[in-house]
């Protein structure tokens, strides 16, 4: 009973704090770690299962939605990170997957995760999957949010999305185009209210990365993925890994319907999407992805 009593205190007391001031990811300090000559940034928060996240193109540990880590917080320990050389970390940002997955599994040994559960977004899904493909049995789950797959896609980018995500600082109005569905009220409304939650935090478009040459270490990593010498999309396939993919079915980046062809041929993957939803589902239904998410990781 008073334990009871206890939870509905702290669940009422943290109802009636400001929301920079209840929110877990808000509050999480900035720390460092050396990696290799590197000096990556993480926040680490939470309680339970190690989760380590890997974020998207030009993406930052300031920029993920602090509704959706605080949700996943609940459950697991989170690990967020800046890549080298982007945001608040410095070195050497990788140009390929082979130095990307080099860079997580460092990174892992640093933070002492022998096993984890492993999230990417973006970008950051397409270096996930190489993680997992490399470094068979260090993840116990592989959660994959807004991605395409190995090898080549039928749907590319989309030049509304190529005409805004190069901005040196993007407003609500490409955030609108790159993120979510422009044409549905209740997406721009969502986007409105997540740019708002994630500008808590001082200083966000300080770090975001802006120069053509990060950028192009970016572009490279991506398209040696695509033209996947290594047949990682045949290895996918014959992973057993289990697999959560989230997309949105207006998705001017990386269009959930590439993994279409791949419906049958993989071995433990569920599929989920979110209509009326671009680039960022777990931004537009913060809770809701954090909630799906957490059962699929507690399985």
């Amino acid at each position: 009973m008073r334990r009871f009593v206890l939870a509905v205190l702290l669940a009422v007391t943290a109802a009636t704090l400001p929301p920079a001031q209840a929110s877990k990811a808000l509050r999480a300090p900035t720390r460092t770690v050396a990696v290799g000559a590197d000096t990556v940034a993480y926040r680490t928060f939470g309680r339970g299962t190690p989760l380590l996240l890997v974020n998207r193109f030009r993406g930052t540990i300031d920029t993920w939605d602090p509704a959706f880590l605080d949700a996943l917080a609940r459950h697991h320990t989170l690990y967020v990170f800046d890549l080298p050389g982007i945001g608040h970390s410095s070195g050497t940002q990788p140009d390929s997957m082979e130095a990307g997955v080099k860079l997580l599994d460092g990174l892992a040994d640093a933070l002492g995760l022998a096993r984890f559960d492993l999230l990417g977004w973006s970008w950051g899904g397409l270096l996930a999957q190489a993680y997992v493909i490399d470094r068979p049995g260090r993840v116990e789950r592989l959660v994959l949010l807004a991605t395409n797959p190995p090898g080549k896609t039928d749907i590319p980018l989309q030049p509304a999305f190529l005409e805004r995500a190069l901005k040196p600082v993007n407003d609500l109005a490409d955030e609108e185009v790159l993120f979510f569905e422009p044409a549905s009220a209740l997406s721009r409304e969502r986007a409105k209210a997540s740019r708002e939650r994630i500008r808590q935090r001082a200083g966000v478009d300080a770090h975001i990365p802006a120069t053509q040459a990060q950028f192009d270490r970016y572009f490279k990593a991506a398209g040696g993925f695509h033209a996947d010498a290594a047949d990682r999309r045949g290895q996918l396939t014959r992973l057993a890994l289990p697999i959560l993919l989230v997309a949105g079915d207006h998705d001017t980046s990386t269009a959930g319907q590439n993994w279409f062809p791949l419906i049958g041929a993989l071995r433990d993957t569920r599929f989920v999407f979110y209509s009326q939803t671009g680039h960022a589902p777990h931004h537009q239904y913060p809770e809701e992805v954090g909630e799906l998410v957490t059962d699929f990781l507690g399985r």
